[in-house]
């Protein structure tokens, strides 16, 4: 309601006022000994002297607390326009306090009795908030778990410091408030859900950060937006263990991240790590190398070029499915296996014939002892027992050497009678003795160096390569898997894009594969936690090799099944990721259900087009009872015709204010036609081919197949005609993804008669 007609207004403004206050007061403090700070550490960089202890750790203690202060000064300065979203009175059991939590993005004490003015909405108790009723409620926290009575929950919209709003409630889900901010438009960012967080989605942000957790989650449930959030409060909880750089987020391509980048700096989080699965591939590998975009195959399939017969484009999908397996991955574990067994040299490691250690010994430590190590750590290993045994036994080589030569000339003295002769051969004997001693000497600093040369190291890509080389020995690790007519097809596919200076996304996981196993991770990645976005496109075998990687369980993987268009080589089934990838471990599932993004009518629609799937194993998206206008499909004769009208709609939308359009078209190619037909009617596009690196806004030209995990104000889907959209898999998927962008408004055309999906 409005906030004037609440009965407590006039209170609440009292309160807001005095926190607004103190806030500009506190951070007045805060700013003059950020001044400060920046003065010492100015002054401490430009006079750094590296002779003085003192000096440096000022300069490192100060760099810190400077750090510190700029994100406080940030957080607050955010928070005067809005310190607050809500309220929660709450007494605790045996206790006849009513305290009265006011929760925001950031946690506010007041210096003088430590009395909380903000609480942190990531903080234990602003779980009543998200997950409690009025009435008996409890929430967990360090101190164990407290119960009480929630006497009252209140939301507030404030804006430029002013209550625009308050509503009392109950529980979150489908009240007023959760209405205005559904109702509001798209700007060209992710919307700050922080104040409507739902009880269901509070349990991701909140689950357990240790064990691998999966979400299935429906479009529109704020999946990405939720993890995101899941990050913050994690650091939050965990700000003395971990910093923002142990975390990554890896996302479908640079595009999506551009478009997700300003959210993390808003929840006060800076610095996590994003990247795209290739992106970080190539980093790990350590080569650089040409990959093959994604969407580029799925185009391929999508728009089944004339050249292409039906059959080839099964045999392709079949190859990426393999190659994306965990079949796959024991092939090469099998082929680093046997590559362990050659690597070391066959020989004794001796000096002047006298052996130090032993083959046998050597490839015993090497096979057992070092066996959890990658490779070449392994060799570090043996490495540093040749040294250590070398600087043992030099010193015995050497005595035996002496003393056997001094056996020698004390034999010729007592053997021979004192003559030039005699003196000759001691001579000689002494000689030999001093020439083989500083001989062994000279070569126990080559020794182990030229030992450790022996050992030949490729490249990731070239022991790829020499897998698949095509010999019968190689080709034997394939044969327990697959026939010997599909492994020849696997082996000529992947040489024939390595040729053209290519690889494929399903290269990368075998790749990092080798690099792990054979080479090592040379710079040991800080990450301790790893987050997944759109992971139903994400193969079993690439979140194994991360998994090996990081070395740890502690995985949020988020996905959408119905939304899987790279289904020949991603995850079929939520399931497979416990039973194959995180057995050795407790294991979270959690659904999003919900979807708060589109209106009831549109969420209709898109339902009966993916119930055509048939699959237990894809869940419907439940809408929020938002309604909005009934979605239609305008069939008209020409492609012209089509352009015309949704110029009209473009205009109509727009003055209307809705400030984000989407035209998706099926393919590529289907966009730039129409980007043509547009340009002629001066309507201005953007056109989305999947290598932008920002996300602007605006009225884009989309594919369908980019267009997962984004959302506008208003979509237009340019032609959904029985021609281009038919009843199979990825054609379904497609178009599901394309009915559920908007926020507001769906038009759908049709050049004739529209597809029997709608």
């Amino acid at each position: 309601m409005s906030a004037i007609k609440h009965p407590d207004y006039t209170q609440e403004i009292e309160k807001l006022e005095y926190i607004l206050d103190y806030m500009r007061n506190y951070n007045e403090g805060i700013t003059k000994i950020k001044e400060k700070i920046d003065k010492e550490v100015n002054y401490g960089l430009t006079h750094y002297n590296s002779d003085n202890a003192e000096q440096f750790n000022d300069l490192i203690i100060n760099t810190t607390l400077q750090d510190n202060l700029n994100q406080k000064v940030k957080n607050l300065s955010k928070s005067l326009s809005k310190p607050y979203f809500a309220r929660v009175d709450f007494i605790e059991d045996k206790s006849a306090i009513l305290q009265k939590f006011y929760i925001g993005k950031m946690s506010l004490l007041r210096e003088k009795d430590n009395e909380p003015l903000i609480i942190d909405w990531r903080s234990p108790v602003a779980n009543l908030y998200y997950e409690g009723r009025l009435g008996a409620a409890s929430y967990d926290c360090f101190d164990g778990t407290i119960d009480g009575e929630i006497k009252l929950k209140r939301q507030y919209n404030i804006e430029a410091a002013k209550i625009e709003e308050m509503y009392d409630v109950d529980i979150t889900t489908n009240d007023d408030f959760l209405q205005a901010s559904l109702g509001s438009s798209k700007d060209n960012r992710l919307k700050d859900i922080v104040s409507t967080i739902q009880a269901e989605q509070n349990k991701v942000i909140r689950a357990d950060m240790w064990k691998p957790l999966v979400v299935q989650g429906a479009a529109g449930g704020g999946k990405t937006t939720i993890a995101l959030h899941r990050i913050a409060y994690l650091l939050y909880n965990h700000e003395d263990l971990l910093s923002p750089k142990n975390f990554m987020i890896i996302a479908p391509n640079r595009f999506f991240l551009s478009y997700i980048s300003d959210v993390l700096p808003d929840l006060g989080v800076e610095n996590v790590l994003q990247n795209t699965f290739e992106d970080l591939a190539m980093n790990i590998i350590g080569s650089k190398f040409k990959i093959k975009p994604p969407h580029e195959k799925l185009a391929y399939f999508i728009e089944k070029q004339e050249n292409s017969s039906e059959e080839m484009i099964k045999e392709v999908k079949k190859i990426s499915r393999f190659k994306s397996s965990l079949h796959f991955s024991n092939i090469i574990r099998r082929y680093i296996y046997e590559l362990e067994l050659d690597f070391l040299p066959k020989e004794d490691f001796k000096i002047n014939n006298v052996v130090l250690i032993s083959y046998n010994q050597l490839q015993r430590a090497f096979m057992k002892d070092y066996a959890y190590l990658p490779i070449m750590k392994r060799v570090n290993e043996i490495k540093k027992s040749l040294i250590n045994i070398l600087k043992q036994k030099k010193g015995t080589v050497i005595d035996e050497v002496e003393k056997d030569f001094d056996w020698q000339i004390d034999k010729v003295r007592r053997d021979m009678e004192d003559s030039p002769e005699r003196r000759k051969k001691i001579i000689k004997l002494a000689d030999e003795r001093d020439a083989l001693m500083e001989k062994i000497r000279k070569d126990s600093k080559t020794l182990i160096r030229e030992y450790i040369d022996k050992i030949k190291v490729k490249t990731p890509l070239e022991y790829y390569k020499d897998l698949l080389n095509g010999s019968e020995v190689n080709k034997e690790y394939f044969h327990k898997y697959i026939s010997e007519t599909f492994t020849d097809k696997v082996i000529h596919h992947t040489n024939s894009v390595i040729e053209d200076g290519l690889l494929e996304v399903e290269d990368l996981a075998p790749l990092m594969f080798l690099r792990y196993h054979i080479l090592g991770i040379e710079d040991a990645l800080s990450v301790r936690h790893i987050l997944i976005d759109e992971a139903q496109d994400f193969s079993l075998f690439q979140i194994y090799v991360l998994k090996c990687i990081i070395n740890s369980n502690s995985f949020t993987i988020l996905g959408d099944l119905s939304q899987g268009i790279h289904s020949y080589r991603g995850i079929q089934n939520w399931s497979d990721l416990e039973k194959y990838i995180f057995r050795d471990g407790d294991y979270s599932f959690l659904t999003l259900e919900q979807s708060y993004r589109t209106t009831v009518e549109i969420m209709d629609a898109a339902n009966e087009v993916i119930k055509e799937l048939a699959s237990e194993e894809l869940p419907l998206a439940k809408p929020v009872i938002r309604h909005g206008d009934q979605v239609t499909v305008n069939e008209m004769g020409t492609l012209k015709e089509i352009v015309a009208d949704i110029k009209l709609k473009i205009e109509e939308t727009t003055k209307e204010g809705f400030k984000s359009l989407a035209i998706i078209c099926k393919t590529l190619e289907e966009c730039k036609e129409m980007k043509g037909y547009l340009n002629k009617l001066k309507v201005k596009t953007e056109l989305i081919t999947g290598t932008e690196k920002e996300f602007s806004g605006g009225i884009v030209l989309i594919p369908s197949y980019l267009v997962k995990g984004l959302e506008f104000d208003v979509v237009i889907v340019a032609n959904a005609s029985k021609e281009f959209y038919k009843k199979d898999e990825l054609d379904i998927k497609l178009l599901y993804i394309a009915m559920t962008r908007p926020l507001h408004r769906l038009y759908i055309y049709s050049q004739g008669d529209k597809t029997e999906l709608l």
